[in-house]
């Protein structure tokens, strides 16, 4: 049951499961699991994975894996190009409305603020001058310390790059009013309804498959994928390259990182994204939240996955 003007009427949104986690928990291996007992779509959450081109910094599910599942949410726009958790939600309502009733739509990913987006909904964005954005962004483009600003304009920024920090600094410049306010106040309805499953692991086993990962993907060429991209004529600073991994390939191409120093800072930065993850997941995630160790094999994960969910509500 949801409120509507005070009284309680039906919920009659699609259930759907969200599969959330930290980067290298095993998502991706889990919701291949869950796809042998389940018939499934999947929609990406994630904010990396929406770039073309960007394969195996990524960690995109295999071409075979999304030849047999539909999938959506992967390979939507250029690196160049700015996606936000905004238009993710509305293209995401899209794409779970095309799944057919004899499957059943997982979204699976790791970037809260999109699932946060698609689940509880958008609000719309107060007016903003043009003129006064366009100087202040010129501003803020040259500012290295953007996110200590963030969080003293708006305490409940809780990180996700220059982007969203910037975003941050805008709508409290020039609206008056934090972004979180604006959020808490002028939200709409989300589309579906959520069935959130979090994925956690010991953090030594974490760091484990952070470093396997890591070193897997300069194995399997990461940096030939940068080189090419940057070939192509997209730009070191572009957004889809201001990712871990990714970040810290363009630095060692452009002479600022030592070869043998590359894999450790991967490892690190992958470490300390993973961190934020946890605790925006810890702190933003509603208390029905349903917690599962991920160190386990995907397949008894995705089994317990499967439990829950038959008896959810009972």
């Amino acid at each position: 049951m949801r409120s509507n003007g005070g009284s309680a009427v039906p919920d009659t949104r699609r259930p759907v499961p969200i599969l959330l986690g930290p980067t290298a928990v095993g998502k991706t291996a889990v919701v291949e699991a869950l796809a042998e007992s389940w018939k499934i779509a999947i929609v990406s959450a994630d904010s990396r994975q929406i770039y073309r081109r960007l394969d195996i910094g990524t960690a995109k599910p295999s071409a075979a894996f999304r030849a047999r599942i539909p999938h959506w949410g992967i390979d939507v726009v250029e690196p160049g190009e700015r996606y936000s958790a905004g238009r993710f939600a509305r293209e995401a309502a899209a794409w779970l409305a095309t799944v057919p009733p004899d499957r059943q739509p997982v979204v699976v990913g790791g970037t809260g603020f999109y699932v946060r987006a698609l689940a509880d909904g958008l609000f719309q964005e107060p007016p903003m001058d043009a003129d006064r954005r366009d100087r202040l962004r010129a501003v803020l483009a040259r500012m290295p310390t953007l996110a200590a600003w963030a969080v003293r304009l708006d305490p409940a920024f809780s990180g996700g790059g220059r982007q969203r920090a910037a975003r941050t600094v805008e709508v409290a410049l020039l609206s008056g009013r934090r972004l979180s306010w604006w959020q808490a106040h002028a939200r709409a309805s989300g589309v579906i309804a959520p069935w959130y499953v979090r994925l956690t692991a010991p953090r030594a086993v974490l760091r484990r498959r952070i470093v396997e990962r890591a070193t897997a993907m300069l194995r399997d060429g990461l940096l030939d994928e940068v080189a090419a991209l940057l070939a192509a004529g997209v730009p070191p600073d572009a957004p889809g390259l201001d990712g871990v991994g990714y970040r810290e390939v363009v630095q060692h191409l452009s002479g600022g990182l030592g070869r043998d120093a590359l894999l450790a800072a991967i490892v690190r930065a992958t470490g300390r994204y993973a961190k934020r993850q946890e605790t925006w997941f810890r702190h933003q995630l509603p208390a029905d939240t349903v917690t599962i160790d991920a160190s386990g094999t995907p397949g008894t994960v995705a089994a317990e996955i499967a439990a829950r969910w038959a008896a959810r509500g009972r």
